[in-house]
């Protein structure tokens, strides 16, 4: 271990940091609006059951890699395969990190202005003017970029001042308030007019809405919310202390992030029943239905304004654990200070970033592949660089890393008892891969489920 090397104080400042990093726009903005269109809680029900079963041995998986090296998602793999090609993996996470900041930074972006809107007054009943107001806002050459630009700042200065006095610090005052606001949202949700109809879309099953479109967008949603395949857990457990307990933060971590997931769902989906609106409206359901319903209901500026800062917290917790995958490796592999690692990481989100904006307006004929720049990071990252490293983490810790190294680690050092190891070691070896490999064919085109 490098004792000069930054740490977590304490095992509850790990796990802040890494439900900071689960806990973010996927659960907000994605979580509720797959939901919708998958028919309500027979998804919930996968989604939950591909957490424990698949996402939890893979997140143990990462800290396993991360605390054991104690380095960056490169370098890990150069202490535990040394002289072997495994290290790619490493290049992988840094490369997806790059990808998911150029286009995730422009919608925390998006977050800022709706947070703004809402304190303006500035949302309306009628869904046409609402929804060419989105359009009219994101396709600006102008002012996307400017709040883009600003969200790229905030979560640098997070992760410019380290891991304790930065990541972590802050991540302990952002959770909690995360958490509390959403709660509030939820109690809201609950004593709406009709909001018993989107209680029972969320909470009773109609299993007749299980087909294999849904089962493999809920495997998705459990493997892409919870940060996996991009380092970033990886990352964080490198800072981790070697008597931490990684099985119980893991666990901690799948739990916030299930529960946030249900939280999310109760503030959002009784809201849209109780107005009469379409649950599957889709990834315009946060900026363009919801704005409607605020702008109907008593208070409706102020629950608004709650609602847009619990997406900024949530954005900018999990954009910074995406810096420090980047900045990690420019530390330690290119022997970089932390300022200028973080600089030359924001700089490159920034750029990228200004690239995904233009592409929803004056770059909108600028394609790769069929893509716009947004679409292509968004793409590349989500269905080829992270579904490869997942697959890559659970072949390497399955078959390649000793088994006894494992138990050692998850243990930490016999510290602590290691149940159901035989499971968690079947579920690496044989369903992960077959699961992750799903993800990713089914993603790139050749299964065609939805």
């Amino acid at each position: 271990m490098q004792n000069s090397r930054d740490q977590f104080s304490s095992q509850f400042g790990v796990l802040v940091a890494v439900v900071g990093s689960a806990v973010g726009l996927g659960n907000i903005w994605r979580f509720p609006y797959l939901v919708g269109v998958y028919g309500g809680a027979a998804f919930i029900i996968m989604y939950t059951v591909f957490v424990v079963v698949l996402c939890l041995p893979l997140m143990f998986s990462e800290f396993i890699i991360g605390r054991r090296t104690q380095r960056n998602a490169f370098g890990a793999f150069k202490v535990l395969a040394p002289g072997t090609g495994w290290w790619g993996i490493g290049v992988l996470s840094v490369v997806a990190s790059i990808c998911i900041l150029a286009f995730f930074c422009v919608i925390g972006g998006w977050t800022i202005e709706y947070m703004i809107q809402s304190i303006m007054g500035g949302f309306s009943t009628d869904h046409a003017v609402l929804d060419q107001k989105f359009d009219h806002f994101i396709t600006s050459p102008s002012r996307p970029i400017l709040w883009h630009l600003l969200f790229v700042v905030l979560s640098a200065a997070i992760v410019v001042a380290g891991i304790k006095n930065g990541i972590e610090k802050y991540n302990k005052i952002l959770m909690p308030l995360l958490f509390l606001m959403i709660v509030l949202l939820a109690v809201w949700g609950l004593f709406l007019p009709g909001a018993s109809q989107g209680l029972a879309f969320l909470f009773k099953p109609d299993f007749s809405k299980i087909t294999a479109g849904s089962m493999m967008a809920a495997l998705g949603q459990a493997f892409f919310s919870l940060s996996l395949g991009m380092g970033c857990v990886i990352t964080y457990a490198s800072y981790a202390k070697k008597d931490h307990n990684i099985m119980k933060v893991g666990s901690y971590t799948c739990l916030a992030d299930v529960g946030f997931s249900l939280l999310a769902g109760i503030a959002i989906l009784p809201a849209v029943f109780s107005f009469g609106v379409a649950p599957n409206e889709g990834p315009t359901l946060v900026f363009v239905i919801l704005p409607r319903i605020f702008a109907q209901l008593p208070f409706g500026a102020i629950l608004a304004f709650i609602f847009f800062v619990s997406l900024l917290i949530a954005a900018v917790t999990s954009a910074i654990s995406l810096i420090e995958v980047i900045t990690a490796y420019f530390v330690e592999e290119l022997k970089l200070t932390r300022r200028t690692a973080v600089i030359i990481t924001s700089s490159i989100a920034a750029v990228f970033g200004c690239l995904s904006s233009l592409s929803m307006g004056v770059l909108k004929d600028v394609t790769i592949f069929g893509y716009g720049f947004f679409g292509m990071f968004e793409y590349l990252a989500s269905n080829v660089l992270l579904p490869i490293g997942g697959l890559s983490i659970v072949i390497f810790i399955g078959w390649v890393l000793k088994k006894n190294a494992v138990k050692d680690e998850l243990s930490s050092g016999g510290l602590y008892r290691v149940p159901l190891l035989g499971s968690i070691m079947f579920i690496l070896k044989f369903i992960a891969p077959i699961a992750i490999s799903l993800i990713l064919l089914n993603a790139i085109g050749f299964l065609r489920l939805f």
